[in-house]
Parts: structure tokens; sequence; C-alpha cells
């Protein structure tokens, strides 16, 4: 039996790497039409300047805002009285003084919550005194604020709250005024969104394990385009996805030189949490080409 196990792990190794093989070498080796690069590329604040003040608070947006990011990215969980809140976790225990899911709280006990000493703790060299008792803003507080004068990159981060999220931008006129982009992991909601309103801009998200197998001739019929982790790409798999009529965007990225290269690659957007740090690298390369090999 553990003959006939070994030899099974052995064909199921050599399928795998097949597969890979024919999904390298199936992508197109022609060099996209020279253009000039860098200047187009969206620079996205990870959950605000996140590199700077504490994740998905107003200060963050209001710094990701000033470093001149293209868009905000929002991450939204819905509170059990049905407010839309802006946090990455399903829980609350790692941004806050608090602990519980947000689903199953509401908005008051939320608010109460301070979302900001933690990051004066763990990034003692950006700390600052505005981040003690900073809270945890809603999705209209941001708007407010910012209105259609920014964009927003939102993520839907479970099914339940995209109704509620689309009645929002649907109030606030950011569909109409195509300043939102939406993301998810879940393809079944990004379909649905697309039947409702197809002229949002989609991102499908794809993990690490999920990229080498994705469809993405089926992806391409409802999502302008794809989020991927920026260490599993090279220039081929971007000039292959763009030869199937994908926008390529890429998370998280904060090493300069990383940024570099990617632009040099051809990316399309890049999500960082020093927005700052992209927008002078798009600056200087403005006159730059796109390298033919």
């Amino acid at each position: 039996m553990k003959k006939q196990n070994g030899w099974l792990m052995g064909i199921l190794a050599l399928a795998v790497l097949c597969l890979h093989y024919m999904f390298e070498s199936n992508m197109t080796s022609e060099a996209l039409e020279p253009q000039k690069v860098g200047s187009d590329v969206l620079n996205i604040a990870h959950r605000g300047a996140s590199g700077y003040a504490p994740e998905h608070t107003m200060i963050a947006y209001q710094i990701a805002d000033e470093m001149e990011a293209d868009f905000l990215e929002i991450d939204v969980h819905m509170t059990s009285d049905g407010e839309l809140v802006a946090m990455h976790d399903d829980d609350i225990a790692r941004t806050t003084d608090g602990e519980g899911f947000i689903q199953e709280m509401t908005y008051e006990e939320i608010n109460k919550l301070d979302a900001g000493s933690w990051f004066n703790e763990a990034y003692p060299n950006h700390s600052d005194p505005r981040y003690q008792q900073v809270s945890v803003p809603k999705l209209t507080d941001i708007l407010d604020y910012f209105g259609t004068s920014t964009k927003y990159y939102i993520e839907i981060k479970n099914a339940a709250s995209a109704g509620q999220l689309l009645q929002t931008l649907e109030a606030y006129q950011l569909i109409e005024e195509e300043a939102v982009i939406l993301q998810s992991f879940d393809s079944k909601v990004l379909q649905q969104v697309y039947e409702q309103y197809p002229t949002i801009p989609l991102i499908q998200l794809l993990g690490k394990n999920k990229m080498l197998f994705a469809n993405y001739k089926k992806i391409r019929k409802y999502a302008v385009g794809v989020g991927l982790p920026y260490q599993k790409l090279n220039q081929r798999l971007i000039r292959h996805l763009h030869g199937n009529g994908l926008l390529v965007h890429t998370y998280t990225v904060n090493d300069e030189a990383d940024m570099k290269r990617l632009i040099e690659w051809g990316i399309d957007g890049i999500f960082t949490d020093y927005p700052d740090r992209l927008y002078h690298i798009k600056e200087n390369r403005m006159n730059v080409l796109r390298p033919f090999n």
C-alpha cells in the first residue's frame, strides 16, 4: 500500500509540473507596444497610508490623500446593526483594544474602541500622539470627508455586505462618477455585482495557490483585471494576462526596487503602504519606455 501511495504521489507531482510548464510555455512572448510607463500605474494606498498611520483610520486616509495616491483602498465589514465599517479583519482584536467579531457588534460598540494606540507600540519610528484613541470609521465617514474628488478601491470581504455597499455607492454617486473599483476573492459575488452593475470595474483577487490554475478567460467575462501577489509575478505572466484583456494589479509592494521592477514589467496598479514612495518613482519615470525584451 505504501508503495502504491508513493507511485500515486509521484504521478500527481509530475502532473502538476507538466501543468506549470504548459502554463508558462503558452504565455505570449510578443512584446507589448512600446509606451511611456510609470505615470499610468495606479498608486493604490493599501488601507490608507498604513505604513505611516494606523490602517483603515481617517488619518491614514488623509495622509494617503496628501501623498497623492490615486485610490484609497478600503476593506468593508458590516456590523450587527447594518453599518459598513473600514477594517481588514473580521474581528477587532488585532487593530483595536477590544475583542469580538464585527458582525456580532453594533457600530456604537465599535465606535468606542481605540483603533490607533497599537500602531504606536508596533511602529515606534512612526508613532504619533494623534493616533491614540482614533476610532474605526464607517464607510460613509470616509465618503463624506473625501467625496467624489477622491477615488476608492473597495474590497468586498463577504457576500452579506455587498448589497448595502452597492446602495451606498449609488447614494454617493460613485458609480455614476466612475470613482470606484471593487475587488474580492469571491468570484460569485463579483459575478453578481457585474450582472447588476456592468459598468463598475471589478478586480478578481487571487492568492498564491490559485494563480496557476485560474481560468483567466472566464474571469475576463465579468472582471477588468486581476489582483495578484507581487512575489509570484514575472514579465511573461503580465504579458499573458494583458493578452487575455486583463489589467494586472498587485499587492502589497513596499520596497522601491520591487516597485521599479514591476513598472518595467508593465504592471497596471500597485497596492502599497507607502504611497509617497510610489508617487516619487512614477514622477521620476515619466519618460521611461517599456522594454522590448
